[in-house]
């Protein structure tokens, strides 16, 4: 692993990520364990994991693993972070308090807490990202009233007024959107050409954080065969088309509108990065089918990269010890090399 001049590991070398545990009814606490068990994750990032240690340990026996942490209240935590994960513990849930695989206020109140400390953690640069083991949303709304999403409840905690945007991340292609959690009958008033415009800039900007330099996006229509010449509505021709002439303009490397049923074959056999979509379900149903174990949402936009699973908090397997790590192990590997990325370009700009 590189080191800086000194000799002395730095964050640019191995990133600073904090760890939120999430729902507790779920697999969120054996993920967490499992996560801080993987020697190949433990060599890719530090870690400081938010929660209550007693919900951790019965993670951790779930899972089968005794990860080796290093303890701490908020009182004594502190911007120094050793190899060993340093794990602040709340203190603020009583595994006697869970029911598993049900959405409470308990769980809610335990991953809304969780999440915010994290967000403050990165907020203050304390920390280079943020990952978080899978929500409820439904308990999470008993804790926050206001929660939509996460994008909502990010923007709350830490007063963000800039654009951030869901994305789902596979290897081997990312799925942008230009309009997430709406109703499907507020979609076309939603899409104009700035916004497929501001959404393929932020997609090319999170895809060469992300190592891609060159990268290429396919962009999907909004009505069936793209339209079909108008037949099935005129979006493609009155807006989406022109906003991919502008891009390309711009410099972008950006193609479409292609009919939404064929652009994720036509994305993996031509070698396009991304695909924006329109619509969450436009892209969320194709993701999901090519590598549900293995997608990452990640929130960009941010100064920091924010990073989970795809998938829910699975009540009906919580507590069996079957869950799979392979998409929270993802998860972090991409915020580990997004950290390392924007950490490298603020060097360079200094």
């Amino acid at each position: 692993m590189a080191t800086s001049e000194t000799g002395v590991e730095t964050r640019a070398d191995r990133p600073v990520l904090a760890l939120a545990m999430g729902d507790p009814a779920g697999i969120s606490p054996e993920l967490t364990a499992r996560i801080l068990a993987l020697p190949e994750l433990l060599s890719a990032a530090r870690f400081v994991v938010i929660g209550d240690r007693r919900i951790l340990e019965e993670g951790a026996a779930i899972a089968g693993v005794a990860p080796d942490l290093d303890y701490r209240t908020p009182a004594d935590f502190s911007a120094d972070v050793t190899d060993r994960p340093v794990f602040v513990d709340l203190g603020h849930l009583d595994p006697a308090d869970v029911t598993r695989g049900e959405a409470t206020l308990a769980g809610g109140s335990f991953a809304t807490e969780n999440f915010r400390f994290a967000l403050l953690l990165a907020d203050q640069d304390r920390v280079d990202g943020v990952c978080f083991t899978p929500f409820n949303k439904k308990a999470m709304r008993y804790a926050y009233p206001g929660y939509d999403d996460e994008i909502r409840f990010v923007s709350d905690v830490l007063s963000f007024e800039g654009r951030m945007r869901e994305f789902n991340v596979l290897e081997r292609v990312w799925n942008a959107r230009v309009t997430s959690h709406i109703p499907l009958s507020a979609v076309s008033s939603h899409i104009s050409e700035q916004a497929i415009l501001a959404e393929i800039d932020l997609t090319a900007t999170c895809l060469r954080l992300a190592g891609i330099d060159q990268p290429r996006i396919a962009v999907a229509g909004l009505n069936p065969h793209a339209g079909d010449g108008g037949s099935f509505g005129m979006e493609e021709i009155e807006v989406i088309e022109p906003a991919v002439e502008r891009a390309k303009a711009a410099g972008y490397a950006v193609e479409g509108p292609f009919p939404a049923d064929t652009v994720f074959l036509r994305a993996l056999k031509e070698g396009f990065h991304a695909v924006l979509t329109m619509y969450h379900d436009q892209g969320q149903i194709a993701m999901k089918m090519m590598g549900f174990d293995k997608g990452v949402t990640m929130m960009g936009g941010l100064p920091f990269p924010l990073c989970t699973p795809a998938h829910g908090t699975a009540y009906d397997i919580a507590g069996r010890g079957i869950a799979d790590v392979g998409a929270s192990r993802e998860a972090v590997l991409l915020a580990a090399k997004m950290a390392r990325r924007q950490a490298a370009l603020r060097e360079a700009a200094e």
